[in-house]
Formats: structure tokens, sequence, C-alpha cells
């Protein structure tokens, strides 16, 4: 499977889950836990030497938000719900990539 490969079929899941997360239909626990699953299925892959797409960069900004964040903030932060949901309306049907989605792909 190529990096793509994983984005395409990970990035409408992770865009699920936050979109079922920022309306109150999903725990935290469990978003820590796709999060998790996804990184250890992300390090057995070895991705090398295929350039970030736009879709990859804001997988992976969406992905750390969820990490970095804690709760309170992600439900309070009115600005940073806002981008949340823009990631996972781009992750769904595309369109313009929202400002300030700088995720890079981590370090096998």
């Amino acid at each position: 499977m190529t990096p793509t490969d994983f984005i395409d079929s990970k990035a409408p899941q992770l865009a699920q889950y936050g979109r079922a997360f920022l309306s109150d239909q999903l725990d935290y626990r469990e978003i820590q836990l796709y999060l998790w699953d996804t990184l250890e299925e992300w390090q057995q892959l070895s991705p090398q030497g295929e350039a970030q797409s736009d879709t990859e960069r804001v997988f992976w900004h969406l992905m750390h938000c969820f990490d970095r964040w804690p709760v309170w903030v992600l439900r309070g932060n009115l600005f940073l719900r806002k981008q949340l949901q823009d990631c996972c309306d781009y992750l769904s049907i595309g369109g313009q990539i929202p400002g300030g989605c700088i995720g890079v792909r981590p370090a096998s």
C-alpha cells in the first residue's frame, strides 16, 4: 500500500470521527483510539519518497489537533472547532484547502 492509498482510505474515516465528535455523538476516547490505531498502521507502511498531497497535509493536521488539544479546548474554542469542521469537510468533499493546515507526515 502506498502513502496515497493509505491516506485515501483513512481520510474519510477521520472526517467521520471528527464530525461525530464535534456533534457530541462520539466520546473523545474513541478519537484517541482511532489516532493510535492509525499511527500504528502508518508505522507498518514505512513510507518513503512520495510527496505529500494537500489531502495528506490536512489529514495529518487534523490528527495532530485531536492529539494535541485537550477535549475541553476542542469543544470550547470556536476558532479551533471551525478549523476542525473545515478539515473534516475538506477530507470528505474536497474543495479549497482550509487555511492554517500545516500537517506534516510523521517520521517512520
